[in-house]
């Protein structure tokens, strides 16, 4: 089957010749549809995070329709359009048993530790494929698993329509968020360098920075330390200060910082399983997080959908085989 592989840092070709999937007992094989690219893709691509081996199938933000299911699969029918949990948690450890299945010691984190979904066929445990509802576009499948992280992290957060937000940065989650805060009646100011992300976040409900303090919660979406420490300057006594982007640097914060201003930092990691993924296909009718999206390239361009997706405004996703229109 044909599959988008990467060869080395920077190179992705597609092949013709990878092996299909094989589906086990519990398992459905699912016909990709497409697939978004998100900043954990592009650092594999980039090279700032290895994968186990090379050539690697990358890819996380799947979607399709369920082409069989294996013997002990009960609950997941052929036909069905599905998108894919990428986060395959084991269910049995101590931190899933409380619910708290993203932390996992032992997850298969799909495109990362375990082989992505840029081909036309996957295997997955069948409770990571999520039915969804009919009359929504292959866009809005795209946006589905990211969605979910920002619906996640709105959910840990225990934000209300009273407070006063601000959402640093605009790459794809400081959108969602906007569009999620938006819904809820709050009206998000966005911090955002790029005057394109910056439109965009104000077409899904944010305002942009007027300088303004006094921010009940404060969401880190860009994954800069550098951008924390401003950010919390700008918070309310007793705020809470949610972080959702990556950064392997120390906070630039002090213990006098959160404690006599009496801060709550909260950080949010992906979703847990599978209520996140349930509330958030739910929603997506009247969400639409499509509104994400700016480009869709087909899967024979893989290479320039990596290779220019960091500089986009909104998402990219990569087509691969019949999805809705």
């Amino acid at each position: 089957m044909k599959a988008a592989v990467l060869m080395s840092p920077g190179r992705i070709e597609l092949v013709d010749d990878w092996p299909e999937p094989v589906c086990g007992p519990h398992d459905v094989i699912v016909e990709v549809g497409g697939v978004g690219l998100c900043g954990s893709d592009l650092a594999v691509f980039h090279g700032n995070r290895r994968p186990p081996a090379t050539p690697w199938v990358m890819g996380h933000e799947g979607f399709g329709r369920i082409a069989a299911v294996g013997s002990d699969v009960r609950d997941r029918q052929v036909g069905q359009t599905v998108v894919i949990e990428p986060n395959y948690a084991c269910l049995k450890c101590a931190d899933c048993r409380t619910g708290l299945t993203s932390a996992c010691p032992y997850r298969a984190i799909v495109g990362l530790n375990s082989p992505g979904v840029l081909a036309e066929r996957v295997a997955l445990p069948a409770p990571f494929a999520h039915p969804v509802p009919d009359g929504l576009t292959a866009a809005d499948l795209a946006a589905t698993e990211p969605y979910t992280v920002a619906r996640a992290a709105v959910r840990r957060s225990g934000v209300t329509p009273a407070d006063r937000c601000l959402v640093v940065g605009a790459g794809a989650q400081g959108l969602l968020l906007c569009l999620i805060l938006s819904r809820l009646g709050i009206e998000p100011v966005v911090t955002e360098p790029h005057p394109l992300r910056l439109a965009r976040a104000e077409r899904l409900g944010a305002v942009r920075d007027d300088r303004r303090t006094g921010f009940t919660y404060v969401f880190e979406t860009s994954g800069h330390a550098a951008a924390l420490r401003p950010a919390a300057d700008r918070a309310a006594p007793g705020a809470t200060l949610v972080l959702i982007g990556l950064n392997p640097d120390r906070l630039p914060l002090t213990t006098d910082d959160v404690v006599r201003r009496q801060l709550v930092l909260r950080g949010s990691m992906i979703y847990d399983h599978p209520t996140d993924f349930t509330t958030a296909i739910a929603e997506l009718p009247e969400a639409r997080p499509s509104a994400v999206i700016e480009t869709a390239l087909p899967l024979h361009r893989a290479q320039q959908a990596f290779t220019e997706a960091g500089d986009r405004a909104g998402k990219t996703w990569i087509s691969i085989g019949d999805v809705p229109p």
